[in-house]
């Protein structure tokens, strides 16, 4: 298992890159959800990371699992990788917005 220093840091970094909370990354699951005509999002970005990050932001630090720590590697590692590349695109590509969404991060939402 990861070691106590680093779990605390990637603790940090992941409740620092997941910006929605678990109501507000719920409601846009169930949103998701409902959309018919949705294009499916890539393997990284899909619903079942979505309920993982969920599952994750409804925990203690103390409960994590393997799994639970492999996910939140994924999830900074992805997001950190997708928001580097934010200056080459508009702020407000939906597409990618909604994908980034999936994964607990919104980029229009300000910092706090």
């Amino acid at each position: 298992m990861t070691d106590a220093l680093e779990l605390d840091a990637l603790w940090a970094e992941f409740h620092r890159v997941v910006n929605m909370t678990s109501q507000e990354l719920a409601a846009w699951l169930r949103v998701q959800d409902a959309v018919e005509d949705a294009e499916p999002p890539p393997e990284h970005a899909g619903t079942p990371t979505g309920e993982h990050v969920l599952g994750i932001l409804q925990k203690r630090r103390t409960d994590l699992t393997e799994d639970d720590i492999s996910v939140m590697y994924e999830v900074v590692d992805t997001v950190t990788e997708e928001t580097d590349e934010e200056q080459d695109r508009a702020a407000d590509d939906e597409r990618r917005r909604h994908r980034l969404m999936t994964l607990g991060h919104d980029p229009l939402k300000p910092p706090q």
